[in-house]
């Protein structure tokens, strides 16, 4: 990993193990983040969406950095830090930089439908607090689209060094290496894993090493290796977990596949409901056909 810009590499978007009352089991946090790093992942990011932030309290989302920080080093953690306003997301902007952490992951302004100025105010005002910003680009769930254009021009402007591209459009990285050749792209969604590293991806902001960290990093480290004879059958083995990453119910999809294969995923807090039976047996199809052919 390149500490000089600690977002490149697979960093494993963290899903957050919880008690029977709901309660956080931050030692299972901290010893889920060591397991990662110790099975070839080069980081975390955690208060993601995967991360369940929004239904957290602001004292557990600052204790989630703390113990990943502790678990793994802050050199590893880019914790996600948004917020409904720019002051509240500099703020958590702050947190991390005092609990060490390296570089955080910004969402725009998302309590309504944003306009290209909103935006480019928002991360300039997080910018200010000093530490490097990764965008996420997540129209799907955001409607708020950052186009390349405004990519470049974020990044232009000092405020962003990467992104995170989740829009599912492949085409996009090509755009965004024209007109910001340094502005480092990292794979956003994990079913176009294989075709964002190919388009020159810097890094990979994860859902599934949470279940199966060992063979999603072999997938990544091939890819942008362009050993195509290693990366494509395994991702055609791996693909139908990875969709689940860009489903509604992606959190407690993740999450069931991180128990059946040994690990604490666990319940979701509401409103987030636990998955139809129709769901449960594709997940559970799925993760056990990758468990049988070695993949955990």
């Amino acid at each position: 990993m390149t500490d000089s810009r600690p977002w490149r590499g697979v960093l494993v978007a963290t899903a957050l193990p919880l008690n029977d009352d709901l309660s956080v089991d931050y030692d299972a946090y901290a010893e889920h983040c060591a397991w990662l790093v110790a099975n070839g992942c080069d980081g975390v990011v955690p208060n993601g969406s995967l991360g369940e932030y929004q239904v957290l309290t602001p004292e557990e989302r600052t204790r989630v950095v703390e113990t990943a920080v502790a678990a793994i080093g802050g050199g590893r953690v880019m914790p996600g830090v948004a917020a409904y306003g720019s002051a509240e997301a500099r703020r958590w902007t702050e947190q991390a930089g005092e609990a060490g952490c390296g570089a955080v992951m910004l969402l725009p302004p998302n309590a309504y439908r944003a306009d290209e100025r909103s935006v480019l105010t928002h991360y300039a005002e997080v910018a200010r607090a000093g530490l490097p910003v990764v965008a996420y680009n997540n129209p799907i769930d955001t409607k708020v689209d950052l186009v390349p254009e405004l990519l470049a021009q974020l990044h232009g402007e000092g405020h962003i060094q990467g992104v995170k591209e989740f829009s599912g459009d492949v085409r996009r990285a090509y755009r965004i290496a024209e007109l910001a050749p340094e502005l480092d792209l990292l794979i956003g969604a994990d079913d176009v894993a294989l075709e964002l590293a190919l388009a020159g991806a810097k890094g990979w902001v994860a859902g599934y090493p949470n279940a199966l960290p060992a063979a999603c990093v072999e997938l990544y480290r091939a890819a942008v290796a362009g050993d195509l004879a290693t990366a494509e059958p395994l991702y055609r083995q791996l693909h139908p977990l990875l969709r689940w990453d860009s489903k509604v119910e992606f959190v407690q999809a993740i999450k069931f596949s991180m128990d059946l294969a040994g690990r604490h995923g666990g319940a979701c807090r509401p409103p987030r409901v636990p998955l139809l039976p129709a769901q449960v047996a594709a997940v559970r199809a799925a993760t056990e056909k990758a468990l049988a052919a070695g993949l955990a």
